[in-house]
């Protein structure tokens, strides 16, 4: 296993060089660390959960036309290069495939412990300060408005609509942001998660007194 995992993230590291900076290696290495963290509470497969977390982002759609798919075929060449069981190779894609926000509509009902946890340790670097630096700066990467009190927030945007949403950064906490609270998975999940919100709310009490300059 650790040969395994120590080749994966070298191979991560080298296939983000220059990624945006909330998509990057040290996105991928929080969600490692917090999908080890939650993994120590819940009964399941760690190798299959390091993997997950290691490999959730190899190539985003957002910054590859859209395409779902083409992480799935990375991911499954590096993991055959490895020598990778294909049981393992099903498990990881299964939780690459499923992980995504945009997706939750999507995904079975039961899901597998691993899957939980990796979604959740990503899921928990979206929101809290690390998740606004995150999002500020998706913001300006996709020189979106900051905020704009005319726009309201979409909230229950299908699949389609989420993927070419281009709203205000303030109004993505809405959108997004402040429902992950709720989405969790795992009872350490919540715990983190629920702290985390408070703190965005917090931000968002703040920054609106500071916009109308009160």
């Amino acid at each position: 296993m650790k040969n395994l995992i120590e080749n994966t993230v070298e191979f991560v590291k080298e296939k983000l060089k220059g990624a945006e900076a909330g998509h990057d290696w040290f996105h991928i290495e929080r969600v490692w660390k917090l999908s080890k963290k939650i993994a120590e509470t819940e009964d399941c497969n760690r190798e299959i959960v390091e993997l997950g977390a290691l490999l959730h982002d190899i190539a985003d759609p957002k910054f590859h036309n859209g395409d779902e798919t083409l992480a799935l075929k990375v991911s499954r060449e590096f993991l055959e290069s490895q020598s990778a069981s294909e049981d393992i190779i099903e498990k990881v894609l299964f939780i690459i495939k499923n992980i995504s926000f945009k997706n939750r509509g999507e995904t079975l009902e039961k899901l597998p412990i691993e899957l939980k946890i990796v979604q959740d340790a990503d899921r928990i670097d979206a929101i809290g300060a690390i998740g606004i630096g995150r999002t500020f700066n998706f913001g300006g990467f996709k020189n979106n408005l900051m905020y704009d009190p005319d726009i309201a927030p979409k909230v229950n945007m299908s699949k389609d609509e989420y993927k070419k949403s281009n709203g205000t950064t303030i109004n993505h906490f809405y959108e997004k942001l402040l429902l992950l609270k709720d989405l969790m998975n795992t009872e350490k999940g919540k715990e983190i998660a629920n702290e985390r919100h408070d703190f965005m709310l917090k931000f968002l009490d703040q920054f609106y007194k500071e916009w109308n300059v009160d």
